[in-house]
């Protein structure tokens, strides 16, 4: 090899040097990002359970106090039959305060403000966990997606560096601008776009 080939093979080595330490630190860049967006999203997929979870709870306490409700109302209404019909008025003044005392006990199941344990507050909080829990989903959906454009944005940086095609370099660097832009909407506007 004579020394003006050793000197173009040692400037193309340097030139291709440079430039993979470019696409090095691209790489780099989309793998930060990337680890962003797979915490925010793991966060979001906890909460969305965690939210989940909250809201099954609270339908079953409003179905247990709905059964609590009608039990008692049907036992009021039974003694109110049983009322009706009796003649001695010491009983039917004891049986027509067990009836009023079983309708404020129906009542305060249906609402109990103090509590937040009547069937309204119970059905408010329920759907208040929903709506937390979809929040929380739509962000991991958004998440997920970003995830997906850093790695294949990752992937293509990578074979840059092997075939030496800067517009898969390109490619990478739209993908990754296309994941911070999923990222920020799922931190800042989570139903802006729906994917699912």
């Amino acid at each position: 090899m004579s020394a003006h080939e050793s000197m173009e093979h040692a400037e193309h080595a340097e030139h291709a040097s440079g430039s993979n330490k470019k696409i090095a630190l691209l790489i780099a860049v989309i793998a930060l990002c990337l680890a962003l967006s797979e915490t925010l999203g793991k966060g979001a997929q906890t909460e969305s359970i965690s939210e989940n979870v909250a809201s099954a709870n609270l339908w079953a306490f409003f179905q247990a106090k709905s059964i609590r409700l009608t039990t008692v109302k049907t036992a009021a209404e039974q003694l109110q039959v049983q009322a009706d019909a009796t003649t001695d008025p010491a009983a039917k003044a004891a049986l027509m305060k067990r009836i009023d005392s079983w309708q404020k006990t129906a009542a305060r199941y249906d609402d109990e403000p103090e509590t937040g344990e009547g069937r309204k507050q119970l059905a408010e909080r329920a759907k208040h966990a929903e709506h937390a829990r979809d929040l929380a989903m739509a962000k991991y959906h958004h998440f997920e997606v970003a995830s997906a454009a850093f790695q294949i944005a990752i992937v293509l940086a990578s074979a840059t560096i092997i075939t030496g095609m800067i517009a898969l370099a390109w490619g990478a660097g739209l993908l990754a601008l296309a994941g911070v832009a999923f990222t920020a909407i799922g931190v800042f506007a989570p139903h802006a776009v729906h994917l699912m």
